[in-house]
């Protein structure tokens, strides 16, 4: 009975199945349609939350995903569904921020939502309600440093160092240039550098993304087309026709530059980060990026704002090819690495995940293709890429590191799930959405702490041969 049932008509179990496809890459041979049904608002369903997390793969991408001894695990549509209620009423109760009758009539910080598009959405964090918090990195004393370092060519240690634990908002964009390795630190060169790169884009985007497209680039074109509308449904900015426009053509160029890889979904995400930073620039009175009308600003602020956007994405995925490449072996390769780690830091909850069936691959895959950006609010990630950049070469390797105490932070809250969906439905759905910098700051810092303390066992992620 069970080698009877039909993948491809199962359309609500929990695991999806082909042997055909690469995880990550867009299908040319089938065109997913959405099954997803209206809903009330303030309703949540095991169904809601399944389709919004399955972006992190295409429909018919998981075969990869099968774990040896869950092909015949049969899950309860009646108990997902209640387990999926229970988490996330759970996450809402534990993290929701009550609001007083004085923020109601607060017009500066926040700003009025559809109430539908306002609701809680699994699997990605819910914004912050003060859209433009104060921040740790924004201190006076920290913006001084800064500028005394930058108003003369820079040592790039040094600027590293000092970008470490966070970059103020005033002079993140350049910070972020010259971490990337996109602006030359020699200040002679800078303006004529930024010119020529920035025509150089738009001269890539008249020869490639307005030219007749071959079968294998309108493939492409189209999986774009369906990813970039979808993107932080939460945040306003990304809703805007003129947002989405600057991000399908950033995509499909380096797409069409990277052929070894090609796009990969999730590679959308990653560009969000850069152009708010070098938004920012252009944003003026301290106003929250997330409500920003981005017809406000000039062509050529736009245009400055795509092409640096581009260069900086381009270098800074220089570091992690491998994980978008022929069947992302580069994450495969650090979902095990992240694995040996934990089992040696944390065997009490390494044993709890296994012992409940929870393959590491079915959480950390979406954290290491996204880089913790579907995890995180976004004003978090941007102060966690500070860190990242500021790695420098070292970014590829710490990142695991991150993800490990990332996971090591919720070990309360997982040691008291006793079940496989309840633990999943959690992995997948962590409530961040109350985090701010400060607590960046202690994920990066206890990161670093596990960074040195296997700094000198270079062997600690090499593969074992006994079973876990």
């Amino acid at each position: 009975m069970e080698g009877s049932r039909n993948p491809e008509n199962d359309k609500t179990s929990f695991w999806k199945k082909n042997s055909k496809t690469v995880p990550g890459r867009p299908s040319p041979k089938k065109d997913v349609k959405s099954t997803i049904k209206p809903k009330m608002a303030g309703t949540t369903s095991f169904q809601d939350f399944q389709a919004s997390v399955s972006d992190a793969w295409a429909i018919d991408d998981d075969d990869f995903c099968i774990i040896s001894g869950l092909e015949s695990t049969k899950i309860s549509k009646k108990v997902s569904q209640s387990a999926a209620l229970n988490v996330l009423n759970s996450h809402r109760n534990t993290t929701d921020i009550p609001v007083t009758s004085n923020e109601k009539h607060e017009t500066v910080s926040t700003v009025e939502v559809d109430p539908v598009r306002n609701n809680r959405i699994p699997g990605r964090p819910q914004q912050l309600r003060c859209l433009n918090p104060p921040q740790d990195e924004d201190s006076e004393s920290k913006l001084e440093r800064f500028e005394s370092v930058l108003a003369n060519p820079p040592s790039l240690q040094e600027l590293c160092k000092l970008s470490w634990s966070g970059i103020p908002i005033k002079v993140r964009a350049i910070t972020w240039r010259l971490l990337s390795g996109y602006l030359p630190i020699n200040l002679e060169r800078r303006n004529g550098v930024l010119e020529r790169k920035r025509q150089d884009y738009w001269s890539l985007v008249e020869k490639y993304y307005y030219a007749e497209h071959d079968e294998t680039n309108r493939d492409i074109q189209h999986q774009i087309n369906i990813d970039v509308p979808r993107m932080n449904p939460s945040i306003p900015l990304f809703q805007q026709k003129t947002v989405q426009i600057m991000f399908e053509r950033i995509l499909f160029i380096w797409s069409i530059r990277h052929p070894a890889s090609g796009y990969v979904q999730g590679i959308n995400d990653l560009v969000t980060p850069f152009y708010v930073v070098f938004l920012q620039e252009f944003i003026l009175d301290n106003q929250a990026f997330e409500t920003f009308n981005i017809d406000k600003l000039t062509q050529e602020q736009l245009k400055i704002i795509e092409a640096d956007s581009f260069w900086c994405l381009s270098k800074f995925l220089d570091g992690i090819q491998d994980n978008y490449v022929f069947a992302q072996v580069g994450i495969q390769r650090k979902v095990h690495q992240l694995e040996e780690l934990i089992k040696r830091v944390d065997e009490q909850l390494h044993r709890h995940l296994k012992q409940h069936n929870v393959s590491y691959l079915q959480f950390s895959f979406r954290w290491l293709n996204n880089l913790l950006t579907r995890e995180l609010p976004l004003r978090c990630t941007i102060r966690l890429w500070d860190t990242y950049l500021a790695e420098n070469d070292c970014f590829a390797s710490f990142q695991l590191y991150v993800c490990a105490s990332f996971l090591l932070y919720w070990k309360d809250d997982l040691m008291r799930q006793n079940d496989f969906q309840g633990l999943l439905l959690l992995l997948q759905n962590l409530p961040t959405q109350s985090w701010s910098s400060s607590q960046i700051s202690i994920l990066v810092a206890e990161a670093y702490k596990l960074k040195v303390m296997f700094a000198d066992a270079p062997n600690h992620l090499q593969s074992n041969t006994g079973d876990s």
